[in-house]
């Protein structure tokens, strides 16, 4: 596990469109989860100690953003060969166990990550109502890879303002967690 942190936020940056696998086996692009007033792209995986800290914060800020009319889609992109935790069947149960109302999809060629820029997991890209990029930070404070409750969440927070204003903050913590598992 090598620690890595996000870069900063390129503002204004467009996303880049896919055609995923859900876990649903269904095929999903860009179109399918642009949300009305925003979209949240989320680089995640199963076996990441840093994903497993921070899933049901995810999963309840999701719940959240989606009554503000933004969508979330979570991608992974790690070699299932030599992280076999981390395969379809396992996005599966994990996307079951922790009751995911967003599509996850597989990466199966890291073309996705890699166009994208994700460096690792979790990595978030928020994007406003006209699809630019707006956050690119944490979703909250860990010490000792567990969830720093005060308040609400950074991303919470975050894609908040970019629901009022179109804006993201100026002012962004970077989000930090295992690097994605390229394929050697």
């Amino acid at each position: 596990m090598a620690l890595t942190k996000t870069p900063v936020c390129n503002f204004g940056e467009k996303p880049k469109n896919f055609n995923l696998l859900s876990t649903e086996n269904k095929k999903i692009s860009l179109d399918d989860v642009k949300g009305e007033n925003g979209t949240l792209i989320m680089f995640i995986c199963n076996h990441c100690p840093y994903v497993k800290a921070i899933i049901k914060d995810v999963v309840d800020d999701v719940k959240f953003l989606e009554d503000l009319g933004i969508k979330s889609v979570g991608i992974m992109s790690n070699d299932v060969k030599n992280y076999p935790e981390d395969s379809f069947e396992n996005m599966i149960s994990f996307s079951k166990l922790h009751n995911f109302s967003f599509p996850y999809l597989i990466d199966e060629t890291q073309n996705v990550a890699k166009m994208y820029g994700a460096v690792c997991t979790p990595d978030f890209f928020g994007y406003n109502k006209h699809l630019e990029l707006q956050y690119r930070g944490r979703i909250r404070e860990l010490k000792d890879l567990k969830p720093v409750k005060k308040g609400e969440s950074d991303l919470r927070v975050a894609m908040k303002l970019v629901f009022e204003t179109g804006k993201g903050p100026k002012n962004q913590i970077p989000s930090m967690g295992c690097n994605i598992k390229w394929f050697k």
